[in-house]
């Protein structure tokens, strides 16, 4: 599904307050311990990241109120909703948020139409900024309005429930793990529409899940949790870029980068994407010339050459030039590169590096094989 396909959203631009969040948690169980301190932006998406039992669900479950053992402070904006010192607690059905859980959770008995009004009980009239049929537009769920869930497929679901949290006017929303329980196919329907939210609501938005290539999608702001503990927190590009982190030692490590589509080469079927490091050629994308989009390029897809390449298949050759270079024990080497100020990743045998003589301020030529389009 490519962005033309989904419906506009109105004026659903406005109805968030781009408020930042800031929390400080503390929580301690038999063997876990939760210390994490978080400045999360007040619009976007915000993702928790790290290995099963880095505190991810726990954070989360903290900020909407629903770990009554945590002590610290939460605050979104100018809304205290837990302060430990001061005595201050505001129970979870007080907090101007909503929250998507793994299963949609809808109600049997009630139409789909029902289920998302449910979300208006706990709103003033008044005070309500999002209106029903802007949210159905943007979720693409006006022909299943009459349905009942048993009739609605997972990624339906999903929808209808973020349908209903966005229906309580929500500071916040709330994502956990959403598109876990979802086969590929059904995952692929539902990540269009939550981008589409991104882009469309002024609304913050954290999401947690396990999985990279949602993150590299979604994510404009990412903190990686390790045992609960904030490993790194920051704009994802960055984040991604730092050879420091487990993350970049993993096989799926890769930096995330935004870019413009240029020109498109019908003939052989490629679309070129423009960014300050240069451009990279991709298989053609249904885009109008301008439009931005975001790609992942992992390290292990990324080489370096101290010559330019000749009579290569490679096509994407990028000029950069060596920031560090680190080795770990099992004999790889991983590269960090500055393309015209953009960074980049390259994973090579150590080898290969002691051969080139790879070390900072070296001039070499990045050669992309592989570009993943992520939105």
């Amino acid at each position: 599904m490519n962005d033309q396909s989904l419906p506009a959203a109105g004026s659903l631009g406005r109805a968030g307050v781009a408020s930042p969040i800031v929390a400080s948690l503390r929580l301690d169980w038999p063997g876990f311990s939760l210390a994490a301190d978080l400045a999360l932006p007040g619009a976007g998406v915000t993702a928790l990241f790290g290995p099963s039992g880095s505190g991810k669900t726990t954070c989360l479950r903290a900020i909407a109120g629903l770990e009554a053992k945590c002590s610290g402070r939460v605050a979104i904006g100018d809304a205290v909703w837990q302060d430990s010192a001061a005595g201050v607690f505001v129970p979870v059905h007080e907090r101007a948020l909503g929250f998507v859980f793994q299963d949609a959770r809808l109600f049997p008995h009630m139409s789909v139409r029902r289920n998302i009004d449910y979300g208006c009980k706990r709103v003033p009239a008044a005070e309500r900024r999002i209106d029903f049929d802007e949210v159905v537009a943007l979720l693409g769920i006006e022909a299943l309005l009459d349905r009942k869930p048993a009739r609605l497929s997972g990624g339906e679901k999903q929808r209808v429930g973020i349908a209903r949290a966005l229906m309580t006017s929500p500071r916040v929303l709330l994502l956990d793990e959403p598109l876990s329980a979802l086969d590929d196919a059904r995952k692929a329907e539902v990540l269009p529409y939550l981008v589409r939210l991104r882009d469309e609501l002024a609304l913050p938005m954290i999401y947690v899940s396990h999985s990279m290539h949602e993150v590299a999608q979604l994510a404009d702001h990412l903190v990686l949790l390790e045992r609960g503990r904030v490993l790194a927190s920051g704009p994802i590009a960055e984040v991604t870029a730092r050879a420091d982190l487990p993350l970049a030692q993993a096989e799926e490590g890769g930096v995330v980068v935004t870019t413009r589509l240029g020109l498109r080469d019908d003939g052989y079927g490629l679309s070129r994407l423009d960014f300050a490091g240069g451009a990279v050629w991709v298989a053609s994308l249904d885009r109008a010339p301008g439009a931005a989009v975001r790609i992942q390029i992992a390290a292990r897809d990324v080489s370096v050459a101290l010559d330019p390449p000749s009579r290569s298949s490679i096509q994407n050759v990028l000029p950069a030039t060596v920031v560090a270079r680190s080795d770990d024990e099992r004999g790889r080497s991983l590269i960090r590169l500055d393309v015209g100020g953009v960074p980049l990743l390259s994973r090579i045998t150590r080898r290969s590096a002691e051969q080139l003589g790879i070390g900072p301020g070296l001039a070499v030529h990045a050669q992309v094989k592989g570009v993943a389009v992520l939105g």
